[in-house]
């Protein structure tokens, strides 16, 4: 029994005095702790706040500093057109200022509209005349009341009167106008009068090839709803006119242009066209001027 304790005493004693031994030699093994991140020397008179700014870079020595004189050329007071304001604000747009020449005679022909008023609520005009040989053969003038119904259309309503051709002629009017989808100018106009009800549609079309070279479709339509033989003019489907104007924008007010333009005449307006001696449907060769202010 002396024999048997006596070992396991011994390797009892061996493994308590190893075992402190071998976990010291462990934790000598252990890799070193990473060092804390160096610290940016700090900035004698600043703060925290200012330590952890970037800092700003100079500019080279050739830009010269920016001075109050360039901030007010940069940033200039131009007396805005807020929206929603009170301030009166007005547009005058001369579209077609121009000469027509057609193989039974040549004329001049003006088209123009133009408002007055705030942001909803406007009085617009419209104004439009032609002349063939010398002679005035249309001429009318509108005046409308007009109130944005929708962020791209107004909803207008005023008197027209027509000068020429016959006898002058006035009408109530109620129509519509504003941008459709795809950027479409339109503009629809229904007029009642003695002579009776006429609707008159117009769309057009502004292509920029360059941001100076523009190509203006147009297209406008006249329907009645009686005939008015002292005007020449039929029931139903009785003008359609299209053409195109290719103008170029020296600056955006001031636009020269060249055109052509295709007029047709229907049902009993061509007939009385045809009475009185006249080609009703015919092309002319357009030059003219845009302006706008």
């Amino acid at each position: 029994m002396r024999r048997i304790l006596i070992p396991t005493l011994v390797v009892a004693l061996a493994f308590s005095v190893g075992v402190p031994a071998a976990s010291a030699q462990h934790e000598g093994h252990q890799p070193p702790k990473p060092a804390p991140p160096a610290q940016k020397p700090a900035v004698p008179g600043s703060t925290d706040h200012a330590e952890h700014q970037k800092p700003v870079s100079k500019l080279p020595s050739f830009i010269p500093p920016v001075t109050d004189e360039d901030r007010k050329a940069a940033f200039p007071d131009v007396g805005g057109h807020a929206v929603h304001d009170r301030a009166a604000n007005y547009f005058v747009l001369f579209d077609q200022l121009e000469w027509q020449a057609a193989k039974d005679g040549s004329g001049v022909n003006l088209d123009s509209t133009g408002w007055f008023g705030w942001d909803r609520d406007r009085l617009w005009f419209r104004a439009e005349g032609d002349t063939e040989n010398g002679n005035v053969a249309a001429a009318e003038a509108q005046l409308f009341y007009g109130r944005q119904i929708s962020r791209w259309w107004d909803l207008v309503a005023g008197v027209r009167h027509d000068l020429q051709p016959g006898p002058s002629r006035t009408f109530a009017a109620i129509g519509i106008q504003g941008l459709a989808p795809y950027w479409f100018e339109v503009e629809a106009t229904a007029y009642l009068g003695s002579a009776g009800v006429h609707v008159r549609g117009e769309v057009e079309y502004e292509l920029l090839l360059t941001n100076r070279l523009v190509l203006q479709p147009l297209l406008e339509v006249e329907i009645f709803g009686t005939s008015d033989p002292e005007r020449g003019i039929g029931a139903g489907l009785s003008t359609t006119e299209a053409g195109f104007r290719l103008r170029y924008e020296f600056r955006r007010e001031i636009a020269p242009y060249i055109g052509l333009a295709w007029n047709n005449q229907f049902g009993r307006t061509a007939d009385f066209a045809e009475a009185a001696g006249e080609d009703p449907n015919g092309a002319r060769l357009i030059t003219g001027l845009r302006l706008w202010f």
